[in-house]
């Protein structure tokens, strides 16, 4: 399934829509197709497209202060993805530490006693090691106890994630009320995993990181210009648009 789950959208963001309409005039010889997606092609490679759609899929929430954040049962830390680099088999690579770097300021301000890494895995690096194994020695270096850390089965994807997080904290409190969970994850991101965390039973706080708009973000006619960057934004947000669709109306 998780091969579906990657590959199905693409014949609904730009680079499928952009193919088909291009293979489309030149088979029926058609310009108006082909000019079509060049258009597609070229407005969501814009800066001032691409950065209105990813702020529509953070849902326009902002970057909340510690002292504003109530206390939890625990902080999860949610997988983003991870490179393993040519070379050194224990090193390990992120392009993106936000997730991370939030959990660790939530535990250090005492907003719960527990931090809980889930066991981000995909069947295409089966021979690396889940991303929390990883996260938990960092955040070991960085001077939180491993007894107070905690990681989730292997997940491939954010559901898995909601379930084995779900079945981890059931074995600890043992059939009491649902736990809060201080749940940290890119702003983008946020809508859906809330939403599945939510339905496996948990009470969630949304701690969202990982902003890519800046707060001062004006126009100048550069966002006119399209660029790969801004491409790789609005699909990355309309993916996150479809994913949210897809579990809001058939549940996983």
């Amino acid at each position: 399934m998780i091969y579906l789950h990657k590959i199905l959208p693409i014949f609904l963001l730009p680079t499928g829509i952009t193919l088909m309409l291009v293979v489309a005039g030149l088979l029926l010889r058609r310009a108006a197709l082909c000019w079509t997606g060049i258009a597609v092609l070229w407005l969501a490679s814009t800066p001032l497209v691409s950065n209105e759609v990813m702020r529509a899929a953070e849902g326009w929430q902002i970057r909340q202060p510690l002292s504003t954040v109530p206390t939890a049962q625990a902080i999860v830390v949610l997988s983003t993805g991870r490179v393993q680099p040519p070379g050194d088999p224990n090193a390990s690579e992120w392009t993106g530490a936000d997730r991370f770097y939030g959990g660790i300021e939530l535990y250090k301000a005492n907003k719960a006693p527990l931090l809980v890494f889930t066991g981000g895995w995909v069947p295409w690096q089966s021979n690396a090691k889940p991303e929390g194994e990883v996260l938990m020695r960092y955040a070991a270096d960085l001077g939180i106890p491993r007894d107070r850390m905690l990681i989730t089965s292997k997940a491939t994807n954010t559901e898995e994630e909601s379930g084995a997080l779900a079945a981890l904290l059931a074995q600890r409190s043992r059939g009491n009320a649902a736990p809060r969970v201080l749940l940290v994850t890119s702003a983008f991101h946020m809508r859906r995993a809330q939403m599945l965390f939510a339905r496996a039973g948990l009470e969630v706080v949304p701690f969202p990181v990982d902003f890519k708009v800046s707060a001062n973000d004006r126009f100048t006619l550069l966002k006119l210009l399209p660029n790969a960057e801004s491409f790789s934004q609005s699909e990355a947000a309309l993916r996150e648009f479809y994913g949210f669709a897809f579990y809001r109306l058939f549940g996983g």
